[in-house]
């Protein structure tokens, strides 16, 4: 019987071990079953990825491009880009990207929206020797066509980018970039974009023509005008006088206050080389709904002109002013009015908002013998302008993602 249950043993272990090699063996084919098919998805993947890129920076290159691209063959699979345009007024588009590689297929899809200048908490093309000094605290995206002028240690904590570099009043500055530096980024101003708002205004907001000067009254929801200083106003809704939020003064000055509920722009042009074209800020120009206060605020309002535009100098903007904005001037830039024989006795500009302007202007000036003129500066970046503008805002001509889906 001894031998007998040694020899059962011997076969058990046998038909045991058998059986494992076949669990083993199973176990290791599928092994490389499991990361073939997870090569070949990961590659698939990959490879919508990229068609999405390639989509993306063909945009990039030509804004009007809506090509795609078909049967493309690339890294050994395939890939199939449509480019649609969701939203014909606003611009809206999507990339869709669909490969296939060794069976398998994937697809990526990216929203893109036109870039604005409104996402900038400042944009100059010239700075005019004008610094950036110890105590300067920008918020939010910079960028300049000149070389950022620092002394000091300003801060800077949005991205920051130039095109000519950085210049130190002394080797040992130190600026303070906390959103990041990068240098060689060239961002024009489109020389069409206050005549592109006109456009808009032209259809489906209001264009005010042939007067020398246009005062908007802004009051909550209604918006009054007039043509000279002593004349008579007009009273409207902003919404049935504008219904695409448009409002713009042909070669005319505009001079505007109040208060704003909704979403508007307001722009004025020049035909020549005179003064019109220029925006006044003849008292605050303020929120309903202070953003501040109250982040869920919709009001939103844009400031755009051909010249400049100027703080005003009269006897409502002695104390100071307050500017809830994003400022545009495409040929000019934004001061304000005898910045430098204007005695304010230390008043401020409180902006929320951005500027975007050709050339820095002054505001005031320090430290002269009757003391300072014009004003402080007291500017804050509305930080809503990183993903919405007021209606019809210059656009950069590139466009920016605001969604993107694997």
């Amino acid at each position: 019987m001894g031998g007998k249950a040694i020899l059962f043993v011997v076969i058990g272990f046998g038909i045991i071990f058998a059986l494992m090699g076949l669990k083993f063996g199973s176990v290791s084919t599928s092994s490389v079953q499991n990361f073939v098919q997870y090569y070949s998805a990961t590659k698939a993947h990959n490879i919508a990825i990229s068609g999405a890129n390639l989509a993306a920076n063909a945009i990039f290159l030509d804004s009007t491009w809506t090509t795609g691209y078909n049967n493309l063959s690339f890294d050994g699979g395939t890939i199939n880009v449509s480019v649609q345009i969701l939203d014909p007024v606003k611009n809206i588009r999507q990339i869709t990207s669909t490969s296939t590689y060794n069976g398998n297929s994937s697809v990526v899809k990216v929203v893109l929206q036109p870039s604005q200048f409104s996402k900038f908490a400042y944009y100059s093309i010239y700075e005019n020797g004008v610094y950036f000094v110890t105590g300067d605290t920008i918020w939010g995206p910079l960028h300049t066509q000149d070389y950022l002028n620092v002394s000091g240690s300003p801060v800077f904590n949005g991205k920051v980018t130039t095109l000519k570099g950085i210049k130190k009043y002394n080797r040992w500055d130190t600026p303070i970039f906390n959103g990041g530096y990068q240098q060689g980024v060239s961002l024009k101003i489109p020389p069409t974009s206050v005549s592109t708002l006109e456009t808009n205004a032209n259809n489906g907001g209001f264009t005010f023509t042939n007067h020398d000067t246009v005062y908007l009254t802004f009051a909550n929801d209604s918006v009054r005008y007039k043509y000279t200083y002593n004349g008579t106003q007009t009273t409207a809704k902003t919404s049935t006088l504008a219904p695409n939020g448009t409002i713009f003064a042909d070669n005319a000055v505009l001079r505007i206050q109040g208060t704003v509920q909704g979403q508007v722009t307001v722009g004025a042009s020049s035909s020549s080389s005179s003064g019109k074209g220029t925006v006044y800020l003849d008292g605050n120009i303020v929120y309903k709904t202070d953003p501040v206060t109250n982040p869920n605020s919709t009001d939103l309002l844009g400031i755009v002109a051909q010249n400049n535009v100027y703080v005003t100098h009269n006897t409502a903007n002695n104390d100071g002013i307050t500017i809830d904005a994003a400022i545009f001037a495409q040929n000019g830039g934004f001061g304000a009015q005898d910045y430098d024989s204007w005695y304010t006795d230390g008043s401020y500009i409180h902006l929320l908002g951005g500027i975007t302007q050709k050339n820095r202007l002054a505001v005031g000036t320090f430290g002269g013998w009757y003391g300072m003129t014009g004003f402080y500066k007291d500017y804050r970046y509305d930080n809503r302008f990183m993903s919405v503008a007021p209606p019809n805002y210059p656009a950069t001509g590139g466009f920016e993602i605001v969604s993107w889906y694997e």
